[in-house]
């Protein structure tokens, strides 16, 4: 064996040392880092944060199973087993997972047409499908995604979403699935108001608006900490004071609200995924299951990965946040989650804000609000068959509205319309056509301006002396690829058939260019030739000179 193979044997098997082994399975295991080092102090803060975030977990985990088209319970189901393992598996503290609006908007069709099941089975295969994501380090193609897609989309399913609960909020039994056909619902049926589902959902909002804006501080005075603790838990504290109501009207022998009625008793059932579901009046294979999700496989996983990062970013607090394992452990928690009958979970920015605000210190709080939601499935279902759905829906508008993001909306309004525009248009899509329709409109018109504009590039021109020579400098301000090579090249050809100059290239701005672009130089130095003028490149980087020298070596 040569002394050359022996080298490279050697530094293969460098990187299979035990350091290199114990570090990636602390990056792929990140709780093996935070235990080493968590200190005492800090669990009176992680049981605290964790018990405030489990109150909000319930309430909406019930109105999301509802929105989804499930039994309530579903939605308690995605919140615990989801807090649980994103302890092992989770990078950044703040975050919670479980059950969001967004989500059970986008399987609600499916819950529909072929039942529960096969939201099950969806969450299983999205989670297989994120966590390969982000093993395979493939989470740079949500870069295409931009900003005003995603502000598009997620104002749209917040608007999609509250008018869903339209109906529930003025007392009418029926369901609706965008903003249209709640309108139209909604109209429909004027005749079967209920005025005490109406006086109770909109109570309901005003004291959510007004608990949400008290002027409280967790480490301030007395009257500030209560404050602080009313504002955390509104959501449970509206769920209870309706659910008492409804007791109370119900010993009494009366029932003015609609009521959410039974849920399952008792914890999920623990086991695989169904492969195969049972629906109208037929078994559908696995094959045929997944044929029946259509567009819904890919669009999910792309949704709940882009809602995750976001709120991941926004939490992060200046800490490194490492994507590609934050898109693992949300594949895990889905995979997980499968095996209690979860509907499909992601990072949920209320519950995380929460979460934060209340001052957790590592993921082990997500250890408590498992618990207690946990709690909540197996001693209260009887309980939660009081909520009112006047409640819910009151719950869900107001989560809805603190969805939908003014700021960036005047923000890409000042900044550029282009963006603005192309927000509105992913918006509409949304709205009036579907969900993953709109968003896939919406990265597809990104991509078409993306590529227009990478074929006009822009470029900086100006005449000046060289020596006793009069030249044309042609500074381009941006790289140019090859989908610019061919106007690059008809650009320069116009600039010289208004004068005699030769032609300086300078290449300050270009940090590489590929051959098409090297090709067409050298066929724009054979052009200028014929008309008796020269083209010289300057202020190469090794890169470009490189490939000229070897498609182009006279310029």
């Amino acid at each position: 064996m040569s002394q050359k193979v022996r080298t490279m044997i050697q530094e293969k098997m460098s990187w299979c040392n035990k350091d290199t082994c114990c570090k990636y399975v602390k990056q792929k295991l990140p709780v093996l880092a935070w235990s080493t080092a968590y200190e005492l102090a800090w669990l009176p803060q992680d049981a605290l944060a964790g018990f405030t975030v489990g109150l909000t977990a319930i309430p909406q985990g019930i109105a999301y199973g509802i929105v989804a088209g499930l039994s309530p319970e579903y939605g308690l189901y995605a919140s615990f087993m989801a807090s649980f393992v994103y302890i092992i598996f989770g990078s950044c503290d703040s975050i919670t997972i479980g059950p969001t609006a967004i989500m059970a908007t986008m399987v609600q069709p499916l819950v529909t047409n072929y039942g529960p099941d096969i939201v099950v089975l969806l969450s299983f295969l999205k989670g297989c499908i994120i966590a390969a994501l982000g093993l395979l380090h493939l989470g740079f193609l949500l870069d295409f995604i931009s900003l005003p897609v995603i502000a598009g989309f997620t104002t749209a399913a917040a608007i999609n979403i509250a008018a869903s609960q339209f109906n529930p909020l003025l007392g009418i039994s029926i369901r609706s699935e965008d903003l249209v056909d709640a309108l139209y619902k909604m109209f429909s049926n004027l005749d079967k108001v209920r005025y005490q589902d109406t006086v109770l959902s909109l109570g309901t909002i005003i004291v959510l608006a007004l608990l949400k804006n008290l002027p409280g501080r967790r480490n301030g005075t007395w009257q500030q900490k209560i404050a602080w603790a009313l504002t955390l838990a509104r959501n449970a504290l509206v769920v209870v004071a309706g659910a008492t109501m409804a007791y109370i009207f119900k010993l009494n022998g009366q029932e003015p609200f609609k009521l959410t009625g039974t849920m399952g008793e008792g914890l999920p059932p623990f086991g695989p995924p169904p492969f195969s579901i049972t629906a109208n009046n037929r078994t559908y294979d696995f094959l045929e299951t997944i044929s029946s999700m259509g567009t819904t496989l890919f669009s999910v996983p792309v949704v709940s990965t882009i809602e995750h990062m976001a709120i991941a970013k926004a939490f992060a607090m200046g800490k490194t946040l490492d994507a590609t394992q934050e898109m693992f452990a949300l594949g895990v928690c889905n995979v997980f989650g499968s095996f209690v009958r979860s509907m499909p979970v992601t990072g949920s920015f209320t519950r995380t804000a929460v979460n934060h605000t209340s001052g957790v210190k590592t993921t082990f709080g997500g250890l408590f609000t498992g618990c207690l939601v946990l709690l909540a499935v197996g001693l209260l279902t009887t309980t939660f068959r009081f909520i009112p759905k006047a409640t819910l829906a009151g719950i869900i508008i107001s989560a809805m509205y603190y969805l939908i993001d003014f700021t960036t909306f005047a923000l890409l309004w000042r900044a550029k319309k282009t963006d603005f525009l192309l927000m509105i248009i992913t918006l509409l899509f949304c709205v009036f056509l579907k969900l993953e329709w709109g968003i896939i409109i919406g990265i597809g018109l990104n991509l078409l301006l993306l590529l227009y504009f990478s074929t006009r590039p822009s470029v900086d021109t100006a005449t000046e002396q060289v020596g006793d020579e009069t030249v044309i400098r042609v500074t381009p301000e941006e790289s140019v690829a090859f989908p610019a090579a061919e106007t690059f090249r008809a650009t320069i050809m116009k600039l010289t058939e208004k004068n005699q100059c030769n032609v300086l290239l300078d290449c300050k701005n270009l940090k590489r260019i590929d051959v098409t672009v090297a090709k067409n130089l050298k066929l724009l130095g054979n052009d200028l030739q014929l008309r008796g003028r020269t083209i010289a490149c300057v202020n190469c980087s090794k890169n470009v000179e490189a490939v000229l020298k070897v498609v182009a070596p006279n310029l």
